[in-house]
């Protein structure tokens, strides 16, 4: 932590400079390269729900969302957390970013997935996501944390869920990640080392509907910041490393009402995975913040991927496109888990696309990526 932020913290904590009424709302968005942006508003009022802040703008030609003449674009709040960093009663605000007349702004996918989860047959199915999202600490700008200059650690094998130096590299970020995460009201529900070393999951869940994409969002910026404070970068990079070494996910769990039923869900998620099935293209074009050409990297037939190529399911199938997990085979309900969604995916787009399949039943499919 640096010596800026330890005193800022320190004042915030005791509530020195500042008058009784203020809270520091930090206004955070998605810009036009699928990256989180952030400023903050002092207010002289507390902030209990989103609409208690007022609707504020930024230049959006720094963040290639508008012209340099016409560039103002609205941030508007739609989801409050505390602030971890400032403590109560200042907040954190995801927020929605529009255009000067009031149309989603480049990178804006969160207006389009709040309007589908409102449509009647999604809010009767009830759906519910976990996302399992996989990230890699890094030192410099292309450095993991803990490698060699120039060179490589051990092959994969003693890093994945591992204890001990040299294994489980980087694990006070993901300590101070999680506390936070859990101070703020983040649905955070585990962590875990992964394959490759240096590199970490956090998943989020249960949420329903829009609320998985406002609370991964959330996430990643509370981690963000927290590895600022290290002057440590993260990176969503879905193949962070070339050659042998695991890429990076965000496997997502899906499932309705009628497929947590005991009597008939493992009929309900077979044909959620026959949807699935008929529509590769336009979900692996969602599924990446450039739409499918950084999940190529990643989606190669190994390392614990299906090929991009192709469409496959499985029952405990790590290889596979679709995971049903051995438990939710054995008790013939559960979830279904699409192992196909990169780690720098937009988790509303993931979501739309998923409902749009499997509950709106929409059909067709895009060219092949």
């Amino acid at each position: 932590m640096s010596h800026g932020r330890k005193d800022t913290f320190h004042a915030f904590k005791s509530g020195v400079g500042l008058a009784d009424n203020c809270v520091i709302a930090t206004y955070v968005w998605i810009d036009a390269h699928q990256e989180v942006r952030s400023k903050s508003r002092v207010l002289q009022h507390k902030v209990l729900t989103p609409q208690d802040a007022p609707i504020w703008n930024f230049d959006g030609s720094s963040t290639d969302q508008a012209t340099g003449r016409n560039s103002d674009c609205w941030i508007k709040p739609a989801a409050l957390f505390k602030d971890p960093f400032r403590l109560e009663p200042h907040v954190l605000l995801m927020c929605d970013v529009y255009n000067y007349d009031w149309t989603p702004a480049i990178g804006n996918n969160r207006d389009s997935c709040a309007k589908v989860m409102l449509q009647t047959a999604v809010q009767e199915a009830k759906p519910w996501f976990g996302i399992e999202q996989e990230y890699s600490i890094l030192e410099s700008a292309d450095q993991p944390l803990g490698w060699p200059k120039g060179g490589f650690l051990r092959p994969q094998g003693p890093y994945y869920c591992g204890v001990g130096a040299g294994k489980a590299i980087g694990r006070e970020i993901v300590e101070t990640h999680l506390h936070r995460c859990l101070y703020a009201g983040v649905k955070v529900c585990g962590t875990n080392a992964e394959v490759m070393p240096s590199q970490w999951e956090f998943q989020v869940g249960i949420c329903e509907g829009i609320e998985i994409g406002d609370h991964l969002w959330m996430a990643r910026y509370i981690l963000k910041m927290v590895a600022e404070e290290h002057n440590y970068s993260i990176t969503f990079d879905p193949k962070p490393v070339k050659g042998a070494w695991n890429g990076a996910g965000c496997h997502t769990n899906f499932s309705t009402h009628a497929m947590r039923d005991s009597n008939h869900g493992i009929s309900e998620i077979n044909a959620a995975i026959e949807k699935l099935g008929k529509r590769p293209n336009v979900h692996l074009k969602a599924y990446d913040a450039n739409l499918g050409e950084d999940n190529k990297r990643r989606l190669v037939g190994a390392y614990e991927t299906a090929s991009y190529k192709e469409f496959s399911s499985g029952v405990a199938d790590r290889g596979a496109s679709i995971r049903i997990p051995r438990h939710c085979q054995s008790e013939g309900c559960g979830y279904l888990e699409d192992r196909r969604p990169a780690a720098n995916c937009d988790p509303y787009a993931v979501a739309e696309i998923i409902v749009r399949t499997t509950i709106l039943n929409e059909t067709g499919d895009s060219e092949a990526i």
